[in-house]
């Protein structure tokens, strides 16, 4: 499997693993303390060849995610689950098997801005308090279940909800996979 875009990762172990299962060039973060260098290399390949945002899904992680984010906008992500992503020694995409990473870089989420951008939000903050997804006992499992559902990842409430709007998730998307999570007894 080829990947045309460049994939931003954190660290070397994270370009062996990915590079091990597809064939594509990345970026190396090198941690959340992200020099001015490298967010320069991410905006030139953005230009070039466009970028997929492939962090580890623990909070380092999602920093780095939000900083690529805040200076590239319109990069596109991918995610691995907590469980996809686990190893001996700790939470990361070099612990992911090849089938997970192509999984997560076939699914990969591009932010809103594209084809229907403008038309209006199909989820509302109301669709998640009523699915149990904030404000409810096992709102953290649950929001993780229906984050690995809907390919958007595990993410706080507030989190969640915006990557509902910015990944243009569908009112449809949303039924179905409540309806899986409910299936699943969760």
């Amino acid at each position: 499997m080829k990947i045309h875009e460049v994939i931003v990762v954190e660290g070397k172990d994270d370009t062996t693993a990915v590079q091990r299962a597809v064939d594509a060039d990345t970026i190396e973060t090198g941690g959340s303390a992200i020099g001015e260098e490298v967010l320069r290399r991410i905006e030139l390949a953005q230009t070039r060849r466009g970028v997929i945002v492939f962090t580890d899904p623990d909070a380092p992680g999602e920093r780095i995610r939000k900083i690529v984010t805040e200076r590239v906008p319109d990069c596109k992500h991918a995610f691995l689950t907590k469980n996809e992503a686990r190893g001996r020694r700790g939470i990361g995409v070099e612990h992911a098997t090849n089938e997970a990473i192509r999984r997560a870089l076939e699914s990969v989420r591009a932010p809103d801005g594209g084809e229907g951008a403008g038309e209006p939000a199909e989820i509302e903050w109301s669709d998640l308090l009523d699915a149990g997804l904030i404000v409810h006992a096992s709102s953290a499992s649950r929001r993780e279940r229906m984050g690995e559902l809907l390919g958007i990842g595990y993410a706080n409430g507030k989190q969640f909800y915006k990557r509902c709007l910015v990944f243009r998730i569908t009112r449809v998307e949303f039924l179905a996979a409540l309806e899986q999570l409910e299936q699943e007894g969760r």
